[in-house]
């Protein structure tokens, strides 16, 4: 029963996004089952990089965080998992410890996505790396800001695109799980020149036919090369 509700109101919220928000139809076809997982890629960076300092925002249960093999590592979630209750905002009002790695998978909003990444910035070491979790969304349901289907990415991708702007970060999409973003603390090797005053204004059209140019999409073994 509470699924049912649960579907029926997905399905409301589709048809008010269709009428008043966006209608398209088209869907990219990947198959995240032959790419690597998130939690692979995290232990790759820090067995690579000898990395100590780890961050997660948005543990859920545990299912990536446990999997993560680091000397420290910090969960932050407001619901579940990880080692601090609290949500990331008042996380990084406190917070006075610098990271190697930082993984971005909580609320997957692009206004949320786009503080939290401001915020890790700011306590990222020098030669860290930033990871953004869903950021290349298959279909236009997955990518809603408010939920509209049991696969949920949100519009992390709009955040990732705005990044892409910036000088002073080099910004890029790995091929894998769901999309996941990275983010250096060096000068931008391929800004992307798009002119808009609110980033959240895009529409999934927008991203389709522009996703590679956009997200910068490189493959798992492509981005091992340039960390």
């Amino acid at each position: 029963m509470k699924k049912f509700l649960i579907k029926t109101l997905y399905y409301y919220r589709r048809l008010i996004h269709i009428l008043f928000v966006e209608r398209f139809g088209n869907n990219i076809k990947y198959n995240w089952s032959i790419y690597p997982r998130r939690y692979q890629i995290i232990n790759e960076i820090i067995n690579l990089k000898n990395s100590t300092d780890y961050l997660e925002i948005g543990c859920f249960k545990n299912e990536n965080f446990n999997r993560i093999n680091v000397s420290n590592k910090i969960g932050v979630d407001p619901i579940s998992g990880g080692t601090h209750r609290m949500t990331s905002d008042q996380f990084f009002l406190t917070n006075k410890n610098f990271f190697d790695l930082i993984f971005i998978d909580g609320l997957h909003t692009y206004d949320q996505v786009k503080k939290d990444i401001l915020n890790s910035l700011k306590f990222l070491r020098t030669d860290g790396i930033i990871l953004i979790h869903d950021c290349l969304p298959r279909k236009i349901w997955y990518q809603t800001p408010k939920r509209m289907s049991f696969t949920w990415n949100g519009d992390v991708w709009k955040a990732l695109v705005e990044c892409r702007t910036n000088l002073d970060i080099d910004v890029y999409t790995i091929l894998a799980d769901e999309g996941i973003g990275a983010i250096f603390k060096r000068k931008n090797k391929n800004p992307l020149n798009i002119k808009i005053s609110y980033f959240g204004d895009l529409k999934f059209k927008d991203y389709y036919f522009n996703h590679n140019k956009f997200m910068n999409i490189i493959s798992h073994k492509e981005f091992i090369k340039i960390i």
